[in-house]
């Protein structure tokens, strides 16, 4: 049994990394609109481009943190060597120098992209981590819960915080306001990666003898067929995320009409996710957490999509169904964490290599292909509605806020449940998995 002390300190890392995760997918594109002076389509294509070069950048941190040994494990030594890069990124990304229009949009993709090489760099190997800390299946869930709790709990320091901190730190000067915001939870997530590094320990190694090589370690990732249904489930399941997300803002904005409840509206929300994550441990107790997977995907399906109904003035209900779907969407979210490492013992089981790291880079990689795709989208989908930053919204713009807030997260999460309808690695498979491989390392 891992204690909770451990849990809670790997739980740290995701309070760190959500402090930034949640500030961008809930704030970037609002801020690069609104506040830095970019176009909706701009951004939306920049999210997109930029996310390509993931595709050369995860994998290649999966393999080295793979290969990395230290004293210190695997995975953990990134914790300390990346957190400052990440936190110094993270406030370049949020800092409006003076130049002209040409010029923002280059410091704009010069930024983000530095942002995003750092997240990976020191995500992917806290990631991989998770695998590493415990091979029992049943506590790899519980590990997860503890991680998403304390993730989610840093994305409700982002909703309660991020708009205050803005307005007291720059006292009418939002460019100030975001920057200096951005740079004290930076700070914190600093600290927070350091008690992460120290209170947790790697347990599961990979064979001693084994030294992967690159073409072949890939090779034998990509034949491992739930790896690649979990690629599938990534890439839909982030791009109806990262869709409402971005939008959240617009939707309370211009059309609920209402910018004062911007921060209830997207804080009721991550209490929804933390609630949600919370109860993930106790229910695959007693459900296989296959099927209660695919069965809160439809669930949280059915609410974003009541949403759609919800008239401007009905403001509660607006609450109530956002609520919902982030409570059950969530929920889930440990889950798939967990059914990540699950892979990477078929894929030992299979192959004899264990390739944890690269195995979490490879989702990792579509989950962010899932975001960009949120992303350019949610930007592209403003511009085709006809949206002005700053101005009273036409009845078609505000169509395609509602739209697209609502429709298309419940289509993906439809389309989720739909693809796990393959996915053959249920509790009793993953037990007799993990039996097979305590067997041949005695």
């Amino acid at each position: 049994m891992i204690s909770h002390r451990e849990k809670i300190a790997y739980g740290f890392g995701d309070t760190a990394s959500n402090l930034i995760f949640q500030t961008v997918m809930l704030f970037l594109a609002f801020f690069y609109t609104d506040i830095f002076g970019i176009s909706a389509a701009t951004v939306g294509t920049m999210f997109l481009v930029v996310r390509l070069l993931d595709a050369i950048t995860d994998p290649l941190m999966g393999f080295l943190a793979d290969n990395t040994r230290t004293r210190f494990g695997q995975f953990r030594p990134y914790l300390i060597w990346l957190v400052i890069p990440f936190a110094v990124c993270s406030i370049l990304a949020f800092t409006t120098p003076d130049l002209g229009d040409r010029g923002k949009v280059i410091y704009a993709y010069i930024t983000y992209t530095m942002l995003m090489l750092a997240y990976t760099a020191i995500n992917i190997p806290y990631s991989a981590l998770g695998g590493a800390i415990t091979k029992d299946p049943k506590e790899r869930v519980s590990v997860q819960s503890y991680r998403f709790v304390f993730g989610m709990l840093g994305g409700l320091i982002v909703t309660l915080l991020t708009l205050p901190l803005v307005q007291w730190f720059g006292q009418g000067n939002r460019e100030l306001g975001y920057q200096l915001t951005i740079a004290a939870m930076s700070a914190v997530g600093v600290l927070l990666f350091v008690l992460c590094f120290l209170g947790t320990k790697e347990r599961v190694h990979p064979p001693a003898d084994q030294q992967l090589k690159f073409k072949a370690a890939l090779a034998s990732v990509w034949k491992n067929d739930a790896m690649r249904t979990l690629a599938v489930v990534a890439v839909l399941l982030l791009c109806g995320i990262a869709i409402k997300n971005t939008l959240a803002i617009f939707y309370v904005k211009y059309y609920l009409v209402r910018e004062d409840l911007i921060t209830p509206f997207i804080s009721l929300g991550m209490v929804g996710n933390i609630l949600g994550v919370a109860l993930a441990a106790p229910l695959v107790r007693f459900v296989d957490k296959v099927k209660a997977y695919k069965a809160l995907q439809i669930i949280a399906a059915l609410f974003s999509l009541a949403a759609f109904w919800v008239r401007p003035d009905q403001l509660v209900l607006a609450f109530v169904f956002y609520f919902l779907w982030s409570f059950f969407l969530q929920m889930a979210t440990p889950m798939l964490w967990a059914k990540i490492a699950d892979t990477v013992d078929l894929g030992q089981r299979n192959s004899g290599m264990r390739a944890t790291g690269l195995v979490y880079a490879s989702v990792v990689f579509f989950i962010k292909i899932g975001i960009a795709i949120g992303g350019a989208i949610a930007g592209w989908w403003l511009a085709f509605s006809g949206y002005q930053p700053n101005q009273e919204q036409t009845a078609d713009a505000q169509l395609g806020i509602l739209f697209a807030f609502t429709v298309l997260p419940a289509i993906t999460s439809l389309l989720v449940a739909w693809v796990m309808r393959g996915y053959t690695l249920n509790n009793a498979r993953v037990e007799e998995i993990a039996n097979e491989l305590s067997q041949q390392s005695r």
